[in-house]
């Protein structure tokens, strides 16, 4: 395992944007001691339509606690040649949040592991903040793995066009159960030394209803080809949401590219309120979907007319990607989606990959 710790010397960083070129990604599948026991065959299922959605394109690495998940994943009959199972300690499924964040340094690929403390201290987090150390040391990081564990970074929280350009949320990012002992300079001059963000976009609001991931901007809007950003749009069925989708219209309408030119804003419409059995709306966004240079998995929720309204937006974007509706209902009953359950890994990140195929 080659190594780099929070000390590197500063040097041309640059974050890919997800709509490169990717090969392999990662996830976790559920178990009966994490939150999905209650519905853990709905969840397993949910989790193995997007496993076999991704396998058709490039390669999936599923980790889980072998005695708790490896005989339920081979139940699924995964081609072996795409999918690989990896027996790691889990606490959940979020791998968008406890992944790597790989970036392009100096010449080589660098699996920037940053601390994943549950999104502010919410719930446990052990086991998923050890994963990538744990698939680094088992070799399976071809790119070096670099020790950011001193700072607290969620991939759901940023967005990238690939070319320094940063979209977040400061709901996020400053929340004091992250980072709050650095103040937002800091925070802004630690992102632009680790990640190559030159250009820093903060929205100051945005929320949706039940989220408990403080604004991920995942959930809210997405950086896209040609200076475009999609974003979900506030209606009035959407109750106290609505203002705070307003505004971040509104602050999205200011914000400027590093030219200087407004971004295209797309707006993507919002799934009609989907409520857990106690009556909590969930936070259902069609802004969480994956990207690849070939596909997007879109999370769809059983409103043909919406799930529609999403798929032929992002047709006007991504006009040459083929887009892959799956239902994700189930794993929005624990106030998540398609995008939070994965984590893309650039070309040549991985380790035993050759030809697009586990070798």
């Amino acid at each position: 395992m080659r190594t780099t710790n929070d000390d590197t010397p500063a040097m041309p960083v640059r974050l890919p944007a997800e709509w490169e070129s990717h090969n392999c990604v990662l996830m976790a599948w559920p178990h009966e001691d994490s939150d999905w026991a209650y519905m853990l065959d709905e969840a397993r299922e949910c989790v193995a339509r997007i496993v076999r959605a991704i396998s058709v394109h490039e390669c999936v690495l599923i980790v889980g606690p072998a005695r708790k998940c490896l005989k339920s994943v081979e139940a699924y009959g995964f081609d072996p040649a795409r999918v690989r199972f990896e027996d790691v300690p889990t606490n959940d499924t979020w791998a968008r949040d406890f992944g790597p964040i790989t970036v392009e340094m100096g010449g080589a690929l660098h699996a920037l592991d940053f601390k994943f403390n549950a999104w502010g201290m919410k719930f446990a987090a052990d086991k998923d903040n050890l994963i990538n150390t744990r698939l680094a040391l088992k070799g399976l990081f071809k790119a070096d793995y670099a020790n950011r564990l001193g700072f607290v970074l969620e991939g759901g929280s940023i967005e990238t066009d690939g070319r320094g350009t940063l979209l977040t949320t400061a709901e996020c990012l400053l929340s004091p159960n992250r980072n709050g002992q650095m103040t937002e300079e800091e925070i802004r001059s630690y992102l632009s030394y680790n990640l190559g963000f030159t250009h820093q976009l903060w929205l100051r609001s945005g929320a949706m209803a039940g989220d408990d991931t403080d604004s991920h901007i995942d959930t809210l809007a997405r950086l896209a080809p040609h200076d475009a950003i999609l974003y979900v749009g506030a209606t009035d069925s959407q109750g106290h949401t609505v203002d705070a989708l307003a505004r971040m219209a509104e602050e999205l309408r200011e914000m400027r590219t590093r030219e200087g030119a407004p971004f295209n804003l797309i707006e993507l419409p919002l799934p009609d309120p989907i409520y857990d059995e106690d009556g909590m709306q969930l936070p259902a966004t069609y802004a969480n979907y994956l990207v690849s240079d070939r596909a997007i998995y879109l999370p769809i929720y059983a409103q043909p007319a919406n799930d529609l309204r999403a798929e032929h937006t992002l047709r006007v974007v991504y006009p040459d990607h083929e887009i892959v509706p799956i239902d994700c209902r189930a794993l929005i009953q624990q106030h998540g989606s398609l995008h939070c359950v994965t984590m893309q890994l650039p070309d040549g990140a991985v380790s035993g990959i050759v030809d697009g195929r586990w070798a």
